[in-house]
């Protein structure tokens, strides 16, 4: 059976952290900023964990 290739799509839009867990982004940002609030906007801002619940399914897409 080949290897599997990492989904390089995925491997850019999430880093792992030393301790193994998925670092992400947050969506919806940019797009129709005028409309969020502030508090909205500062808490987009920061980064977070890939939920316990994709994370099995987010790893499988990096081994490669």
């Amino acid at each position: 059976m080949p290897k599997m290739k990492t989904k390089k799509t995925f491997a850019k839009r999430v880093k792992v952290t030393g301790t193994g867990k998925l670092k992400r982004h947050h969506n919806f940002t940019s797009h129709f900023a005028a409309h969020k609030t502030h508090k909205q906007k500062v808490q987009l801002r920061g980064s977070a964990l890939v939920d316990k619940t994709d994370y099995k399914r987010d790893k499988e897409l990096l081994q490669g």
